[in-house]
């Protein structure tokens, strides 16, 4: 059933455009007062960056080159006093490091720099490579050649006076970046002081539109929704004759014509409710008489399977015991028809007494609660191996496994599981392989997945979901023996504790058969 339309009233502005008409006000005075932050901050970063970032590294840098201009000149001085070339080291280091004035010139300029700056770099750069050219490789190549004594008054005198010069212009670059850094410091400071009358103003105008909307929304929305919520309370405590009446904006006074509509159908449903109440109670008289009747057909049913395959055993026992006696006495003394319809006797009797065990057992399987207890799989295992220990040293079957885990369970019931898998691959071998079976496990989230693979003749893949049907059999019973019991023993086991057991293809040759059991909730071990 569709909603009913709900139509405004007419002339009544509507809450929805009262509240967008505030909203975009607001957000118009928030947008200018956040753009107007937002260039301050970005204008305090910027200055920030310079001051800390690059005048920093930039005067760092040219401290570093001066100091190493200057070590450079005592370096050579000290050359053309003594000769010793140990005193060159420092201006070897000056001359394999990158912080010179030249580097710092082409860094000025590549990072736009204003033409000053880049202009007394340069002129610093200039006068360090006069000294070094006019002065500083002259000196060391007289000396190197012929002796302290090669160096005259004059030429110290000039070499002087060109490191005057390249120090003075090495200072001049310096000055003029600590100039620069404290204006940078300065606008710095103006910025700063800008970005906190931003913040007040933001927090000023937050402040406000805040105000706006609480009052707007007091007015427009929670008083008209007070007032409906007590009316619709006044219903809901069971006043269902209350009328809600429909006050405040369009949109609230069309929400209080749907309450009212809801109103009244409620009351039409609850009376609809009444009517059925005494319906429903017959109904779950008839339907506990039912269960107690299904339960007490159940019981019934499992004692007549049980004692339907008890009395059948008494007389089976006897036609079988005497069937045999009969072949054992005159076996061989009659005509090869006679002995032949006394083994087919013989052998329906042997197989009518399989059919009822395996019925016998099949019905215990969940009715006759065994002992719950912590199984060791492989105790399990060792266990079914030694009631097959007949068939398997007769077929040379080798049986494996890998380390199985403890598992919650009943102990009989898992015994015959691995019982029936494995006398199942065992029987079902392949006439030109020996019967190899191993078995596996691993832990799949919260339960266990065991697995029993064999390479013996294998089943088809349309038949696995068949082959756990009961008295299912795919081969006859002159080929292989068997009732068709034995894998639906093993689903129904599987499934009373909790797990299920499927076919899946195998990769080369035989059957895989997979089953889970659930882990123990304390159970952390991986196999």
């Amino acid at each position: 059933m569709s909603a009913p339309v709900t139509t405004p009233v007419r002339g009544r502005v509507t809450l929805r455009r009262r509240l967008l008409s505030l909203l975009v006000t607001a957000g118009v005075v928030l947008a200018l007062v956040v753009v107007g932050a937002t260039f301050v901050l970005s204008r305090v970063v910027e200055r920030q960056e310079a001051v800390t970032q690059t005048y920093f590294e930039a005067i760092t840098q040219a401290d570093g080159a001066y100091i190493q201009l200057v070590d450079a000149e005592t370096s050579v001085r000290g050359y053309a006093l003594t000769g010793d070339d140990v005193t060159l080291e420092p201006y070897q280091r000056a001359l394999e490091d990158d912080l010179s004035f030249r580097v710092l010139a082409e860094r000025e300029s590549a990072r736009g720099a204003d033409a000053e700056l880049v202009a007394a770099a340069r002129a610093a750069a200039e006068a360090g490579a006069r000294w070094n050219e006019e002065f500083a490789q002259p000196v060391m190549a007289h000396v190197a050649s012929e002796g302290t004594s090669a160096v005259t008054t004059e030429e110290i005198e000039a070499g002087r006076e060109l490191f005057d010069d390249a120090r003075a212009k090495a200072e001049t670059y310096i000055t003029l970046l600590r100039d620069r850094r404290q204006d940078a410091v300065d606008e710095l400071s103006h910025w700063m002081l800008v970005a906190a009358l931003s913040v007040v103003l933001l927090v000023v105008a937050a402040v406000g539109v805040g105000v706006a909307l609480w009052v707007a929304l007091r007015r427009w929305v929670l008083e008209p929704l007070g007032d409906l919520a007590a009316d619709a309370r006044a219903v809901a405590s069971g006043d269902l004759a209350h009328p809600v009446d429909a006050t405040g904006p369009g949109e609230i006074a069309d929400l209080a014509d749907d309450v009212e509509r809801m109103r009244v159908a409620l009351v039409t449903e609850v009376r609809a409710v009444e009517r059925s109440r005494a319906e429903i109670t017959d109904a779950h008289d008839q339907l506990t008489a039912q269960a107690e009747e299904l339960r007490r057909s159940n019981r019934d049913l499992e004692q007549f399977a049980y004692v339907a395959s008890h009395d059948l055993q008494e007389p089976l026992r006897k036609v079988a015991s005497f069937t045999q006696l009969l072949q054992k006495r005159y076996g061989g003394q009659l005509d090869e028809r006679a002995d032949q319809y006394i083994d087919f006797a013989v052998d329906g009797a042997k197989r009518m007494q399989r059919l009822i065990n395996d019925l016998l057992g099949f019905s215990r399987v969940g009715r006759h609660g065994g002992e719950v207890s912590d199984v060791h799989l492989e105790a399990a295992l060792a266990e079914a191996i030694d009631n097959l220990e007949e068939r398997i040293a007769e077929t040379g079957a080798v049986v494996t496994h890998d380390p199985l885990p403890t598992v919650r369970g009943e102990e009989a019931l898992l015994v015959q599981l691995f019982q029936n898998v494995v006398g199942n691959a065992v029987k079902f071998r392949h006439p030109d392989r020996v019967p190899h079976v191993h078995l596996g496990a691993r832990l799949v989230g919260d339960e266990w997945q065991l697995e029993c693979r064999d390479n013996g003749i294998g089943i088809d893949a349309q038949y696995a979901e068949r082959v756990f049907v009961i008295f299912q059999r795919l081969h006859a019973k002159d080929v292989y023996e068997g009732t068709g019991i034995g894998l639906a023993l093993c689903k129904k086991i599987v499934e009373f504790h909790g797990g299920r057991i499927w076919i899946e293809p195998s990769q080369d040759v035989g059957t895989r058969i997979l089953w889970t059991l659930p882990a123990p909730a304390t159970d952390t071990s991986t196999v």
